[in-house]
This record gives C-alpha cells, sequence and structure tokens, in this order.
C-alpha cells in the first residue's frame, strides 16, 4: 500500500516523529512468484498489480546495488544485490540502497527491506521500498550525512506500542490472519528504520492521511454529541502541499481499487461482504454493515424514509482484531432497531454522514446506554467513528459502522469525504444487487407457482420428481415437468425445458405449461399436441424456443405413446434385468421452429419397468460430451434404490457433481406398474332398453366380487343413469362398460355419439336432464372425452379401504 508521508530532517533525536515514507510492498510465495503487490510498488516499478501477482519476483524488481544485513549498509559496490534475497539465499533480513533502470525516467536511487518470512501460509518473503528522492532535501542540507535503510527493535523508540498496531496497514489487501502473521515477525526480526550518518535512528511508519499541522489559523471540525473543537493550523509549506496532494491522490486510488473489487457478483450477501472487507484495514479497523430488511429480503425498494421501528439486519462484519472478539457484542445476522439518541440514527434518518472523531468514555456511556442489553462501550470507548450511509436514488438502503483504534489518526473531513464516496459506489453496486435479487425473486415465485404438485401415486403408476435451480446468473429457467391424470386410468408424463433463463423464460413456460395441461386434457395423441403447442408457439410471437417430451402411459395395455419435439430421450429401465436404455424416437424440431412434423413412437413395457425423464442440464456440463452425460443417467437410473425419491436422489448425486452444472434441472421418475387383469372388468351391452337392468346387476356382481359393498349402492345408480343416456344418443354400434379397481374404482361407459355430455340446467318440471346432475353429487370425479369412434363418459368412487384381489370372471 503506498502511504504519502513527509522525511524528517536532521537534527533527530528519539523524541521525533517518526519517519514516513511512500512505500511499496511486496510479497513473494515459495515458488519466487508475486502474491500481494500495493498501489505503491505500481507507482515505483511502473508494473500494475494484475501483471504482477503471479510472475516471478527477479523480473519485477529489476534493481542492483547495496545490500546491509541487519541494519549495516554497504557501499554501492559492494556486496549482494536484492536478487539475492528474492532467491532465498539470505535467511536472515537484509536492506539496502539500489539503483532502478526505469525507461524514461533514468536511474532512480531506492531503498528496500527484505525479510524472510515462515509459517503455514503461502508468504516466504515481505519486500518494502521506498524513492530516496524523498530524503533527498536531506543529504541535499547535510552533505555529511548518510542516510541508508536498517532494522532495529520497535521498542528502542517511545510509542512502540503505536509502532505495532499501525504496521498491519502496510500490508496491501491482506486478510487478518495473513496481516497477524506478518506482522508479527517483522517485530521479532527488526522494525524497518532511516539511518542518519550510522547514529541516529527513526523508525518508518505507515501513515494514512497527511500530518498534522501546527499553528495558523483554526479551522472547525465536526463531532457528534459534544462542543465544536478547535484544530490549529498554519499555512502549508510547499513540502507539505505536495504530501497533502499524495494524499489525495492516494485516496482517489484506494477508491479505484475498491471499486474494481466490489460488484463482481450480483449477489446481494456476497456484495457485502465485498463492500465491508474492503475498508479493513487499509482505511478503518473496523466495518459493520447494516442493511433494511425489505432491501436484504429481495422485496423491492424500500418505502419511505427509516425510522425507529425501521428493522435493519447487520449482514457482515470486518475487523483486524483477535478472531471472534466482537462475535457476542456485534453478531453477523443479528435484527435490529436503533434507538433515536443515537449516531447511527442521526446517520439513516438524514442520509448524511457522522464523524466522532474520538468516542470519550461520557460519549460512550451515553450511547451505550440507549442499547437495551448490550454494553457496546468495549468496542467504541476511545475509538474514532465514522458512519457512512449506503444510499440509492436517494434513499438509505442501509450505512456502514467505521472504527479506527486508539493510536491512529482519528477519522477527519478528508476521511469523511473518502467513506461518503465509497458509500456512494456501494450503494449503487448494492442497488444493482438488490434490484436482480427483486427480479429472481419475482421469477422464482413464478416458476414455484407454475410447478405443479405431482400426485406420487396415479393409476397403475408412481411418479416421483426433482428440481434444482441453475447455479449462474439469471439461474430461473424454463425447465417444467407435470403429469396429467387421463381417462381410462391412463397418465400423460410430460417434460419441457424453454430456452434461457430469467423471468421471461418462467413466463413462457407457464403458458406452454398451461397448454399442454388443456390439450391433454382434451385426449390428443402425442404427436397431435405438439403440433399444436409448435401452432400456438409461434402467435405467441415471442421468439422462445422450447423443447419437449410427451408420453401418454396406458397401464391396462401396457404400453407408452410418446412424441419428441427436440428434447433429449427418455431412459426406460427394464425391471425383469435391471437394463438401461435410451429410447430411440424419432427426434422432432423444438417448439417454435414452425412447420415440422412430429411422431408418435410406441413403447411396450411391462409391470416394474421406470420411465425417467429429464431437461439437459442434469446431463450436459459445458466442455464435455452430452453423450458422457446421457451414459452418466443410464449407469445411475440402473442403480437399485428401496424408493423412487432414493432413485431420483441417486441420480442427482451421480451427474450433479465436480461443479461443472450451470442450468436448472427438471427430473421427473415414472415406476409402471400396470394394472392386473383381475382389477378390470368390461362388457358390452346392445342397444336395448333392457339393458340397464343387466348393466346394473353386472356392475353389483363385480364390486361384491371385489369385496367394495359399500360402493354398490352409489356405483348402480350412476352406471344406470350413463348408460341410460347413452341408450338415447348412440346411434348404430354397442355400448361399452368398463370397471377399473385401482386406488379408487373407475367406471366407464362408451358410445358413439361423438358430442361430448354436459350438465344442463334443470327446473322441478323437467322429465329428463338429471342423470349427470346425480352423478356429479354423487362421484368424487367425473368426465367426458373423445375417443376415436365417439365419447367416453366416466366417473371415480373413493374407496374407504383397499380390499384384498380376488380373482375375476369377465362376463
Amino acid at each position: 500500500m503506498d502511504l504519502g508521508v513527509p522525511p524528517q530532517r536532521t537534527p533527530l533525536t528519539a523524541d521525533d516523529t517518526a519517519g514516513r515514507l511512500p512505500l511499496a510492498v511486496a510479497v513473494v510465495d515459495a515458488e519466487g512468484l508475486v502474491s500481494h503487490w500495493s498501489s505503491g510498488a505500481r507507482r515505483l516499478f511502473g508494473i500494475a498489480r494484475a501483471e504482477a501477482v503471479g510472475c516471478p519476483a527477479g523480473e519485477l524488481l529489476p534493481v542492483s546495488g547495496v545490500l546491509g544485513v541487519n541494519g549495516a549498509p554497504t557501499r554501492y559496490d559492494e556486496g549482494p544485490a536484492l536478487d539475492s534475497s528474492l532467491s532465498g539465499d539470505f535467511p536472515y533480513p537484509a536492506s539496502g540502497r539500489a539503483r532502478l533502470d526505469e525507461p524514461g525516467h533514468g536511474r532512480i536511487d531506492v531503498l528496500w527491506w527484505a525479510y524472510p518470512l515462515a509459517g503455514p501460509g503461502p508468504a516466504r518473503l515481505l519486500v518494502l521500498a521506498a524513492d530516496c528522492a524523498q530524503l533527498r532535501d536531506v543529504e541535499d542540507d547535510h552533505p555529511a550525512h548518510t542516510v541508508a535503510p536498517g532494522f532495529a527493535l520497535h521498542t528502542d523508540f517511545p510509542g512502540h506500542a503505536e509502532l505495532s498496531a499501525r504496521l498491519p496497514e502496510i500490508l496491501p489487501n491482506m486478510s487478518v490472519q495473513e496481516a497477524t502473521g506478518i506482522v508479527a515477525q517483522v517485530l521479532e526480526l527488526g522494525y524497518p528504520v532511516l539511518e542518519f550518518s550510522h547514529h541516529e535512528r527513526i523508525p518508518v511508519t505507515p501513515d494514512w492521511g497527511v500530518p498534522k499541522r501546527a499553528g495558523g489559523p483554526p479551522a472547525r471540525e465536526e463531532r457528534y454529541g459534544a462542543d465544536e473543537r478547535v484544530v490549529p493550523q498554519r499555512a502549508v509549506p510547499r513540502p507539505e502541499l505536495d504530501l497533502e496532494y499524495a494524499a489525495v491522490r492516494e485516496r482517489l486510488e484506494f477508491l479505484n481499487e475498491v471499486s474494481g473489487r466490489i460488484g463482481t457478483s450480483l449477489d446481494l450477501e456476497r456484495t457485502i461482504r465485498e463492500v465491508t472487507s474492503a475498508a479493513v484495514p487499509r482505511f478503518s479497523d473496523f466495518a459493520g454493515t447494516h442493511l433494511r430488511a425489505a432491501v436484504l429480503a429481495g422485496e423491492g425498494f424500500p418505502d419511505g424514509p427509516p425510522d425507529v421501528t425501521t428493522i435493519w439486519h447487520r449482514v457482515w462484519v470486518e475487523h483486524n482484531d483477535e478472531p471472534g472478539r466482537w462475535d457476542d457484542t456485534v453478531p453477523v445476522g443479528e435484527a435490529i432497531a436503533f434507538p433515536e439518541h443515537t449516531p447511527f440514527f442521526q446517520c439513516m434518518v438524514t442520509g448524511e454522514p457522522v464523524i466522532v472523531p474520538h468516542v470519550s468514555e461520557e460519549l460512550s456511556n451515553r450511547i451505550s446506554g440507549e442499547f437495551e442489553k448490550r454494553d457496546l462501550r468495549p468496542l467504541i470507548t476511545h475509538r474514532s467513528l465514522l458512519i457512512v450511509p449506503l444510499k440509492a436514488r436517494d434513499v438509505v438502503l442501509g450505512f456502514m459502522v467505521l472504527m479506527r483504534r486508539p493510536g491512529r489518526e482519528p477519522f477527519d473531513d478528508m476521511d469523511r469525504t473518502t467513506g461518503a464516496e465509497l458509500a456512494a459506489r456501494a450503494g449503487l453496486v448494492l442497488d444493482n444487487a438488490r434490484m436482480y435479487t427483486y427480479q429472481e425473486n419475482v421469477a422464482e415465485t413464478l416458476q414455484d407457482s407454475m410447478l405443479p404438485n405431482v400426485e406420487p401415486r396415479m393409476a397403475g403408476c408412481d411418479i416421483a420428481t426433482r428440481y434444482l435451480p441453475g447455479t449462474r446468473l439469471g439461474r430461473i429457467g424454463g425447465d417444467w415437468f407435470d403429469s396429467v391424470k387421463l381417462p381410462g386410468s391412463r397418465t400423460a408424463l410430460v417434460v419441457g425445458d424453454v430456452m434461457g433463463h430469467g423471468l421471461n423464460s418462467a413466463a413462457m413456460m407457464g403458458q406452454l405449461r398451461t397448454a399442454v395441461l388443456t390439450m391433454a386434457t382434451m385426449e390428443m395423441p402425442p404427436a397431435q399436441l405438439l403440433r399444436n403447442l409448435d401452432d400456438l408457439a409461434q402467435r405467441l410471437g415471442e421468439q422462445y424456443l422450447a423443447t419437449c417430451l410427451y408420453a401418454v402411459y396406458d397401464p391396462i395395455a401396457g404400453e407408452l405413446q410418446i412424441a419428441n419435439a427436440g428434447h433429449i430421450p427418455p431412459v426406460l429401465v427394464r425391471a425383469e434385468d435391471g437394463r438401461a436404455e435410451l429410447l430411440d424416437l424419432p427426434t422432432g424440431a423444438p417448439i417454435g421452429v414452425g412447420g415440422v412434423a412430429f411422431e408418435t413412437a410406441t413403447v411396450r413395457v411391462r409391470p416394474g419397468d421406470r420411465l425417467v425423464l429429464c431437461t439437459d442440464g442434469l446431463v450436459e456440463v459445458r466442455g464435455q460430451d452430452i453423450g458422457a452425460g446421457l451414459a452418466a443417467l443410464c449407469a445411475s437410473a440402473a442403480h437399485p434404490a428401496a424408493s423412487m425419491d432414493d432413485a431420483c436422489d441417486t441420480i442427482i448425486r451421480a451427474l450433479n457433481t465436480g461443479g461443472g452444472r450451470k442450468d436448472d434441472v427438471a427430473l421427473l421418475m415414472a415406476r409402471l406398474n400396470g394394472i392386473a387383469d383381475e382389477d378390470v372388468a368390461e362388457w358390452q351391452l346392445a342397444l336395448d332398453p333392457r339393458e340397464v337392468s343387466r348393466a346394473r346387476r353386472l356392475v353389483r356382481g363385480q364390486l361384491l366380487d371385489w369385496e367394495l359393498t359399500d360402493a354398490v349402492e352409489a356405483a348402480e345408480l350412476m352406471v344406470s343413469e350413463l348408460v341410460t343416456n347413452a341408450f338415447k344418443h348412440a346411434r348404430t354400434h354397442h355400448i361399452g362398460l368398463r370397471l377399473v379397481r385401482t386406488g379408487a374404482l373407475l367406471c366407464e361407459v362408451t358410445d358413439d355419439e361423438p358430442a361430448p355430455a354436459s350438465l344442463l340446467g334443470v327446473t322441478d318440471g323437467d322429465e329428463f336432464g338429471r342423470g349427470l346432475m346425480v352423478v356429479s353429487s354423487l362421484a368424487r370425479e367425473w368426465g367426458t372425452s373423445g375417443t376415436a369412434r365417439g365419447k367416453t363418459v366416466w366417473f371415480e368412487l373413493a374407496l374407504s379401504r383397499v380390499p384384498r384381489p380376488r380373482p375375476n370372471h369377465r362376463r
């Protein structure tokens, strides 16, 4: 990190202020590669951080010249160069004064210090460097004095505790753990110092900002909760003015650096962590970020200004104290309303930064007393406090609490400006993340509302499903699955995938899913359904494409009818030998292409076979052949499992490894149990009025055989009504009557009249039209559907118990 600070002139005493220099800082790992590179290093050596990190240190620090060991400098023509330390030839701290050939600037004198590092981390060498031009005035005024870098115990100087506390500030963007370990070794090996004529030493200390000036006209500085104080100032000499410009430049570089670090993700919580961590330790020793509950929950833009009832969530805390020190005082994740008479409340309601240069014990007691069951005094007493609002479009979304510990320069007006600018940039990034989170929540809600609650048990089959959202930005997608109950104990199984992600894809998925549900209940063959769906997508005009696989399972006939619109093929696991195979189906074009024919394939299945339908997000990984994913799907689908849910989980675990999956996933598995012959009874009735009474007798006899005594009376009555209607409307063919026993009792009456049956409004004087009203009042469900030769009217009766199956004699 680059630290603009003035050199000290002779004569020097032990009580003089420490030497302050703009330092370049680099850290080298065990492989000799640069792992950290400060902005000061960029300015001194002319190489950007992005280019420096990961490069050999010897190529980036091309200096040669003197070397001093443990504070003993040598002449320019003696001793090894800095690259000796870089290569690991010296296992002890070294320092020196070298010359750097910089293109366009000629030769530059450089002071440097090198510390060998040990420990479990990757860092193996810390290098500090400074431009000797900062000390040229000293040498010009006192030619007999030589300025050289060296080392000394930090306890040799007054204020050594302050030196120790401020040393972490020179380390460029390190974690607290890394910085703590390096600082401990620096203090043990020797504090960096400037030696004047080999007799007097002053420590090189990091400093943020301009050193205090003495004398001059007074200026006012705002202070919360106390009288204004006077800070004496004098006219600024030219060198100090240059340093003030350097300090301003340093702050601008800090803000630019922070801007590059934050906003790398649209994830709201990650953005908060980036913003908070950017401030520590370079700008402050403690940073805590709070957000309004509505912002964190992604509920849209907050309404109105905050007040004492506004709930704030502490999203992240960063500090350079010992780990865990403030976990109980200011826990992350806590929801809290801030009292009115506190600087925090003042910041949130005014939307302006609040600065407290020094929190006295009196002020600390007053602030802490506003919080019930919470003692903030150990955290804030004798610290410097700065609170900055996080705003977007003039609305306060949250605020950051920044603190510096005693011994560090307190926050001043320049820090207030820097903090406000940091908060403004962070507020913009947070608002972008908030809007993205809000849109994601809307899309998620829309998608969740459209994903069906699939019944795990249908007539003749068991079903299990899984849905996983995508892991990339815009992860809400257009994947869906569904199962549709059809007449004749059949079940339609569908899985589809709208190409693209986000709210529009989810909305398109909802439209297509609704259309499939509607057309499925109209008894459309699979190919015809996909053709109509393609026409609908064309008329919607949204320029979206979708793949779809539609299958109808008939458990009585033991067959599947399947049509495919550009979707990956399904997997069929045979119960007989456990073999899994990809079904070879005609693959049509995706929905939305238009003008493409679709074909229906018929596949014979046996009881216990399993059908697996999924979207490409499960088997497709970028950089890999989709064939490998399909092979893995077959292998995992064939794995024995105790239940359908276990089988789905096995597939997900097998194919969702390695972190390569980015797309959302829909998975539907159906175990095709079939319906046994003894659970089906069928008869053909002649077009004769006397067949109505025969139908009642047949139904009664069959239900008694099935031990469904409780269902006899209602079933007889409803069958009588449906057969009577069929007799009235049928034309030339027989009337079909079928009973199917599964988890419920299904009764179907078929005739050759294509017009669907419908409920009619009747009055007390009407002699006809009450048959379907009787059926509607007694049945759990009823309906009518078209067939190739007419129509079928059906009803279901709930069974109080599933009786023991008995052999059936077909009549």
